[in-house]
């Protein structure tokens, strides 16, 4: 049965309502957010999403994800956001406001000194915008969280990359940073792990869905024995293998104990990798989140980790499989938890923030609407 969904004129009657209704304004004092995700407000609705913007001054967040806005829309909203002082969180993903719009963005946060979370993933943003924020999150001392997932990038040199690691050599204010799907290899990886060396605020990172491999993990592992800032990191997707787990479970066996939650899904790692994993989590107090499923499970795999979950040291809700015996072998299941299940979308059923599905952003909170 299809699903009417709301127009930008739609939304120029509820921007109005919104304006004009004091009991409404009251009650947007209260919770302070609009979600309008997964409609059609197009331009247009962008138009009046910026003018509710300059009238409503008690927004604090907005969530327009997938909203069909494009370039022009992106422009009219950032340039909104030239004079607000409220908004803290706004949520653009998946609307193609590509460079041009991308570009606008990143001259609002030379302006800007109120927003502290900004969410541009699936934005096709090009190469030039991504540098653009890149080279003003150097001075920009607001944002503590930036989405930059799958912009549409040409080349095989990790030029973006290496912008965003020079920026986090000089930003300390940045907690949280998305650089999934960014075509980012080992020597992208070994930029950013160069400029973790001197970082001292970047809590949680997500490079899921690149091109990184086992050799990658040197250079991770390496800056995880010193970094005591980073308790988030999403390697999901990548081609880590036996390898690179160990490398990991090395680091966090010995010296690292600032780690909180490690998401390996689909890595490519078989039976000795994932077990190196989980026997780093018996000396390694700190660690409390690991996320495996999708990788080659052995027996010893499923032996290991349901051994942690029995002691009590892997909490159920802390990870994404649970053990189940048949004719006395162990096998795992998968759980939906995650460090980000939610992400796109939520269930109709239980609580849409639940803390094992979206731990990521429980542990690092930064910008309390999802």
């Amino acid at each position: 049965m299809p699903v009417e969904r709301v127009t930008g004129d739609d939304f120029f009657i509820l921007s109005k309502t919104l304006e004009k209704n004091p009991y409404i304004n009251a009650s947007i004092h209260l919770f302070s957010g609009l979600d309008v995700r997964y409609n059609l407000i197009s331009d247009v609705g962008a138009y009046h999403a910026a003018k509710l913007l300059q009238k409503q001054y008690n927004l604090i967040y907005i969530n327009l994800m997938f909203n069909d806005i494009g370039p022009k829309g992106g422009e009219l909203i950032a340039k909104a956001l030239h004079k607000d002082t409220t908004l803290k969180y706004l949520r653009m993903t998946g609307n193609k406001i590509e460079n041009k719009g991308g570009m606008f963005f990143a001259a609002m946060l030379q302006i800007n000194s109120t927003l502290e979370k900004l969410d541009l993933g699936d934005c096709d943003l090009g190469m030039q915008s991504v540098i653009a924020f890149a080279t003003v999150l150097t001075q920009n001392q607001t944002i503590k969280g930036i989405t930059l997932n799958r912009p549409i990038l040409y080349g095989e040199q990790d030029e973006s990359t290496v912008h965003l690691g020079h920026m986090l050599k000089e930003n300390h204010w940045l907690a949280e940073l998305h650089m999934s799907k960014h075509d980012v290899k080992n020597c992208g990886l070994k930029h950013l792990c160069d400029a973790l060396y001197l970082n001292r605020s970047l809590r949680y990172l997500d490079v899921s869905c690149n091109k990184i491999t086992h050799d990658g993990m040197v250079f991770l592992a390496a800056v995880l024995k010193s970094n005591t800032t980073l308790e988030v990191i999403d390697l999901s997707f990548n081609r880590l293998e036996n390898a690179g787990a160990k490398n990991l479970s090395e680091t966090l066996t010995s010296h690292n104990r600032s780690l909180k939650a490690l998401s390996v899904v689909s890595c490519s790692i078989e039976g000795e990798g994932l077990v190196a994993l989980s026997q780093s989590m018996k000396t390694n107090p700190i660690l409390s989140n690991i996320y495996i499923w999708g990788n080659k499970f052995d027996e010893a795999t499923c032996m290991a980790y349901a051994g942690l979950i029995q002691m009590g040291r892997l909490k159920p809700d802390n990870t994404d499989v649970e053990p189940f015996v048949v004719d006395g072998h162990v096998y795992l299941a998968e759980v939906s938890n995650g460090l980000k299940k939610h992400y796109y979308w939520t269930p109709t059923y239980g609580n849409a923030l639940c803390h094992s599905s979206n731990a990521g952003f429980s542990l690092v909170p930064v910008g309390q609407q999802l």
